[in-house]
């Protein structure tokens, strides 16, 4: 068992997110679920919360009601490694939600995810610095990162 799990409290859209999540990431799969009961705060059956994995790493989503929302100061990082993973991740994630700069979205649930290739962190540290520059550069005109674009920055 992993020591640190990230933990996704919705208003009543755990179930849903789970669901697109799990279908979004080819490695992934709901570990658990538990429902409410007679006594519980949400209607009887409905899902209560969620274990699930991506890539190996495991998330809790709960039920909790309106009192939590998601912000910016926390996003789930998917480091990419083809054009065509952030293409597919920034389509599907991004669906009825919003579109950020730099390979930032929030989903439609609220949750933030900066869909990244993997070459970008060894472009912004490159040797050379003009080059670097350049790099971040093309990063900031962007919303959805190209890796062709950033590499020939």
């Amino acid at each position: 068992m992993q020591k640190i799990t990230t933990f996704l409290t919705y208003d009543n859209q755990a179930e849903e997110a789970v669901k697109l999540y799990t279908s979004v990431f080819k490695n992934s799969r709901i570990v658990s679920t538990s429902r409410y009961g007679d006594a519980g705060p949400g209607p009887k059956g409905s899902l209560m919360s969620a274990t699930f994995e991506i890539e190996g790493q495991q998330f809790i989503a709960l039920n909790g009601g309106p009192t939590f929302k998601f912000a910016l100061g926390i996003s789930l990082f998917v480091s990419c490694e083809t054009q065509a993973e952030i293409d597919e991740l920034w389509e599907k994630l991004s669906a009825g939600g919003h579109k950020d700069q730099c390979g930032w979205l929030t989903d439609k649930f609220g949750v933030a995810w900066q869909i990244v290739p993997s070459v970008l962190g060894p472009l912004l540290n490159s040797k050379d610095a003009e080059k670097a520059k350049r790099v971040m550069t093309a990063m900031l005109q962007m919303t959805k990162l190209d890796i062709a674009k950033l590499q020939n920055a």
